[in-house]
């Protein structure tokens, strides 16, 4: 079995500031990085467990250089830093991986389930496709199901993991803290990582037939921007129109494409 995992910082258990989001390199963000790298650890433990003999994790936060690779199991490989391609986050990713996880990953742009909410950038105040509310999750997990690629775990905040209930059939979530303004109440880390441990090889260990999401026919991606003149600068991407002051919209029959707009414009 062959498993892709795409790891991100502000959904782990314990981070609460930005500059706790620094990358490994800097000394106030090494006990995140390190909680970073133990919940994609117990991520990889659950999929060996049910079965996976190779794992590709993508270090998706900031530099792309938080996860230490000492930790991994030996069957994992890491890719870090960025390749700029628009798969992004879930770069790496492709038709022959049996299955998709997210670690730390965060609510979108507006919301008030993590003090560090936002959607790529925090230019934004709020990013829609289809008129639903679009995280990175979202974004990233569409992307591996529009390879064929089902998404079985997700590992972040409450209101990410209630946001995102519909969007996999055969998704297993795990809440690993819950916010509210500027605050968090988050898992011990050891009982998140014991928790992701158990979601990853359940969800691996389902009937995966029909696991992937028939996605839409037609994207309608917008973007609500703090600032008018930002959005007035991206607006000049080909295909995005200004729809009032603050607002970006572009419009696709092909996700790619909404992915790589994305990757210019946010």
């Amino acid at each position: 079995m062959k498993v892709f995992i795409s790891a991100d910082i502000e959904g782990t258990t314990l981070t609460t500031y930005w500059d706790q989001t620094r990358t490994l390199t800097e000394a106030k963000a090494k006990p995140h990085c390190q909680q970073m790298t133990r919940e994609v650890v117990a991520a990889c433990e659950g999929a060996i467990a049910a079965g996976a003999t190779e794992i590709l994790i993508k270090d998706a936060h900031g530099k792309g250089i938080n996860i230490d690779i000492n930790q991994l199991p030996e069957c994992a490989t890491l890719i870090r830093n960025w390749s700029g391609h628009p798969l992004s986050m879930a770069y790496g990713c492709d038709e022959t991986f049996d299955a998709a996880m997210f670690v730390g990953y965060h609510s979108a742009a507006g919301r008030n389930g993590n003090p560090l909410s936002h959607t790529e950038t925090t230019q934004t105040t709020s990013v829609r496709l289809n008129g639903m509310i679009c995280s990175e999750f979202l974004l990233y997990s569409w992307a591996c199901a529009m390879m064929g690629v089902p998404t079985v775990l997700l590992a972040g905040d409450k209101m990410l993991t209630e946001d995102s209930k519909g969007l996999h059939p055969k998704l297993k979530t795990v809440a690993v803290k819950d916010g509210f303004g500027a605050m968090i109440r988050c898992l011990h880390p050891k009982v998140a990582c014991d928790k992701i441990r158990q979601a990853a090889e359940e969800g691996l260990k389902q009937d995966l037939t029909d696991a992937v999401p028939q996605l839409p026919e037609h994207f309608v991606f917008e973007l609500s921007y703090k600032e008018h003149k930002v959005a007035a600068k991206m607006s000049a991407y080909p295909g995005c129109k200004l729809v009032d002051d603050l607002t970006v919209r572009f419009e696709s029959d092909d996700f790619m494409e909404v992915l790589r707009c994305g990757q210019h414009i946010m």
